[in-house]
């Protein structure tokens, strides 16, 4: 009967948890199309976007200005922040399961890094791949993501053959700030045909546009899917990497496929909207201390969240000291490095205790 009792109330904390997150989303989505320099009624909205979606209903009125700014403007740019959010916070969330440690994320494991010198590099020499054109961007930024997560984990198991998770972290911090020199070494040695890229290299969103959407979404997908497949393997490597392989699982392989999985997504994020910090690192922590550890829950419920999160971030970035718009990295790390130094105390005083 109590087991029951306990079944019943883990399915609605889920249901509960589910209904918050889709919740979330959905005003935030609102919010950021509704709110800008011209206010867009949510009633508006619906109604432009509906129309659009299904061209047979009816349509009150409404001024082509409102339309264009909808449709053309707010709606791309709100959907490709989602895309970011999500797609950075379900790999965050992954590598934290993976590396069994909260402050793992693309950003501290130099991931985001690395992508950002195979974005520069494409960006600077114009690359394009034949038969892939556009797909050339988010390509490279994967290649040099995976590569460089590649590189910090033989790092790490040269210092220390038991690659404590405390030294690939810390591996991962010293190449992303190797990397983060090189790109400001780049930028300073080329001069002002790089220089337009640094607004780039701090984050954003803004006058992207659907075709970078379509750039990312397939990418995400792949990458999601992925790492949504493998919640189970997350979930028994959490616990360790002995235990995982006495459970069955194929430790190495699955640590592969999760980091490349990872890298995707983190790569393909970084090619559209630059480096964007913490949200990898902030929104999978909190979901997990207020819905539990489960990845089969954790991965999906971060993607949602994450998604929200970033679109309100970028409104703040557009928002806050209008006419002005601020990079929307910057708002990130006004809330994720606190939250990081906060992870990292309670970290040393529950050991220390």
């Amino acid at each position: 009967m109590q087991r029951r009792f306990i079944q019943k109330r883990l399915i609605n904390n889920r249901i509960l948890a589910y209904l918050f997150a889709i919740t979330f989303l959905i005003i935030s989505i609102i919010l950021g199309i509704s709110v800008g320099t011209v206010s867009v009624p949510a009633s508006m909205i619906i109604q432009i976007v509906g129309h659009e979606i299904f061209p047979f209903l009816s349509i009150d009125a409404i001024d082509s200005m409102y339309t264009s700014i909808v449709m053309d403007i707010r709606l791309p740019r709100v959907i490709l922040a989602g895309l970011v959010g999500a797609a950075l916070a379900i790999a965050g969330a992954a590598f934290q399961g993976l590396l069994r440690n909260p402050l793992a994320d693309p950003y501290t494991l130099g991931v985001s890094s690395g992508a950002s010198v195979g974005a520069v590099i494409t960006l600077f020499f114009q690359l394009s791949i034949p038969f892939i054109g556009s797909f050339t961007l988010p390509l490279l930024s994967i290649l040099f993501s995976f590569i460089t997560i590649f590189l910090v984990i033989s790092f790490a198991r040269k210092i220390e053959r038991s690659m404590k998770v405390e030294t690939i972290i810390l591996t991962g911090i010293i190449f992303s700030s190797f990397l983060g020199a090189l790109i400001s070494l780049m930028i300073a040695l080329t001069g002002d045909e790089l220089r337009q890229i640094i607004g780039w290299l701090l984050g954003s969103v803004s006058m992207r546009g659907w075709e970078y959407i379509k750039i990312i979404f397939p990418f995400f997908v792949i990458g999601s899917a992925i790492l949504l497949i493998n919640a189970n393997e997350l979930n028994a490597m959490s616990f360790g990497e002995e235990r995982a392989h006495h459970l069955g699982v194929n430790v190495q392989q699955r640590k592969l496929i999760v980091l490349t999985a990872g890298s995707i997504l983190t790569g393909a994020a970084v090619a559209v909207s630059g480096t964007i910090g913490f949200v990898g690192l902030v929104i999978p922590h909190l979901t997990r201390l207020l819905w539990g550890p489960d990845h089969k829950h954790l991965l999906p419920l971060s993607i949602l969240t994450g998604s929200g999160f970033l679109i309100l971030a970028d409104l703040v970035a557009r928002t806050v000291i209008s006419p002005t718009e601020l990079p929307i990295g910057v708002i990130t790390a006004l809330v994720g490095a606190p939250v990081f130094g906060l992870i990292l105390i309670k970290r040393r005083t529950e050991r220390s205790g």
